[in-house]
């Protein structure tokens, strides 16, 4: 009796054994991102595919500490980055090759990051102002990155510093309205020292402080992303995106399967799920962030303020090969020369 008992147990324990699902560990933004992920895109994964995602909190600039901290046994089979941190995450070898597919061939070039990694959705660098204040003044909505040195917003703007990549594009911009670029910087530290820092009210680097301003009336206007704005109108209040004339600046939110994977079939399959218009659009509408698939169809209210259609082809892409190495030197200069 006894032994039939063990028989059986043992027979049971090694059935569960061969059924034991997979684990994917996925790395990527915590707060709303977190939320998105773990209430409408895991659950649905998990079930087709029979896998359980441990999901790792963290913004870019931990998720890429972690991965050259865990370097020879990552953690981590899949990791979402903004795309500066990615195309360094890349370029330092953490990236497996992605598969080729199907959906991959309905993304727009500029979600092609490389053959190693992918946009997974587009979020434009702007201006973010507070529609009523506009209003009251009389004022036309903010068409062009020159408007920064404008006198009358002396005060009463805000601009992330360039550790945040809202505050970074911005430095590369008006080097570019100025005769230089990503090679060629400094016009870009002469404009923002003499022409846009006297306007300042303060270097912002927290999304959520950057949203306190907006509502207490310190400021009305500052650059953002279409997503943050997306979100803090979603609140209530008066808040809307501009498209500078000469463009805005694409950020991307991009991943990548993580080298060394145990599970390296199903971290390609789960990028690809990302991929997927449906799930593009779900993205869309949870994080403000705009399709890189183009069969990905938004709705008219989602499709006026997000990068979206038309909107992608006038979207300015930075070089990040030159910025990043370039970068840390770049965010000493700025706080010694520009926040002083």
């Amino acid at each position: 009796m006894i032994r039939t008992s063990l028989l059986t147990a043992t027979m049971l324990t090694c059935a569960a054994g061969a059924h034991a699902q997979e684990t994917l560990t996925v790395g990527g933004y915590g707060g709303s991102f977190e939320t998105l992920m773990k209430e409408l895109i895991i659950p649905q994964f998990e079930e087709e595919h029979d896998v359980t995602i441990a999901f790792v909190p963290g913004n870019s600039t931990e998720n890429l500490a972690r991965l050259q901290a865990q370097k020879s046994a990552q953690e981590l089979d899949v990791v979402i980055l903004d795309d500066g941190p990615m195309y360094q995450a890349d370029a330092l070898g953490f990236c497996a090759p992605l598969e080729e597919s199907e959906v991959k061939g309905e993304l727009y070039d500029l979600a092609k990051i490389s053959d190693n990694a992918t946009g997974i959705g587009f979020v434009a660098t702007g201006f973010a102002y507070n529609t009523e204040w506009f209003e009251r003044e009389g004022w036309e909505p903010p068409s062009s990155w020159e408007d920064l040195t404008d006198e009358k917003y002396s005060g009463i703007l805000s601009i992330p510093p360039i550790s945040n990549t809202y505050g970074l594009h911005t430095l590369v911009m008006m080097a570019r309205m100025n005769g230089g670029g990503e090679e060629d910087i400094d016009p870009g530290f002469t404009a923002m020292a003499d022409e846009v820092a006297p306007n300042v009210l303060v270097f912002e680097p927290s999304s959520g402080r950057m949203s306190e301003l907006f509502q207490s009336e310190e400021i009305a206007v500052s650059i953002w992303g279409s997503g943050r704005v997306k979100s803090l109108a979603d609140t209530g209040f008066p808040a809307t995106f501009a498209y500078p004339e000469e463009g805005a600046v694409a950020l991307m939110l991009a991943a990548c399967p993580v080298v060394d994977s145990n599970v390296p079939e199903v971290s390609q399959q789960f990028i690809d799920y990302l991929l997927d218009p449906e799930i593009q659009v779900r993205i869309a509408d949870a994080m403000g962030a705009g399709p890189v698939n183009k069969n990905s169809e938004l709705p008219p209210e989602l499709a006026e303020s997000l990068p979206y259609g038309d909107k992608i082809d006038d979207l300015l892409a930075v070089d990040w090969d030159v910025i990043n190495p370039a970068r840390q030197e770049w965010t000493a200069r700025f706080a010694r020369e520009v926040e002083r």
